[in-house]
């Protein structure tokens, strides 16, 4: 029988880098510090302009005090007020298109319990939101 070998670091940056939804983490004062593929794919922002950036990038304008009062009281208050809840929200791509936008969030802590920041995974839901919103026209509303 062999013996196992260890992982020489940690598995974190390659699951952030392969898995397929966006992933992004952003720290407690709402600026963007991981970004992945998937995030590029759906946003149409690369790595290079998102991180570092402020989340005001893929928050439509309307959207963003709501926001930010959101985020603050989840920050503080050390959890999101849905839970593992996934919300279809609004974003912004890169180009100007308005998406909608399946998302579940988290709060990140460290060892200790301090707030570091949140965590969102997303994917595009803006062909079945838009079918939806169609069929419900189409059938007066029910």
């Amino acid at each position: 029988m062999t013996e196992p070998t260890a992982c020489p670091e940690p598995p974190w940056r390659h699951i952030l880098r392969d898995v397929p939804d966006a992933l992004i983490y952003a720290d407690a004062e709402g600026v963007i510090r991981a970004w992945n593929a998937g995030a590029e794919a759906l946003f149409g922002f690369g790595a290079a302009e998102a991180l570092g950036a402020s989340l005001d990038l893929i928050i439509p304008e309307w959207l963003r005090e709501p926001h930010w009062v959101a985020y603050r009281r989840a920050m503080a208050r050390g959890a999101t007020r849905g839970g593992a809840e996934v919300r279809t929200t609004r974003g912004t791509h890169r180009d100007g298109r308005k998406l909608y936008v399946d998302m579940s969030f988290g709060v990140v802590r460290d060892d200790h319990g301090q707030v570091l920041g949140s965590v969102a995974m997303a994917r595009d839901a803006t062909a079945r939101h838009l079918a939806e919103m169609a069929r419900r026209t189409a059938t007066g509303g029910t």
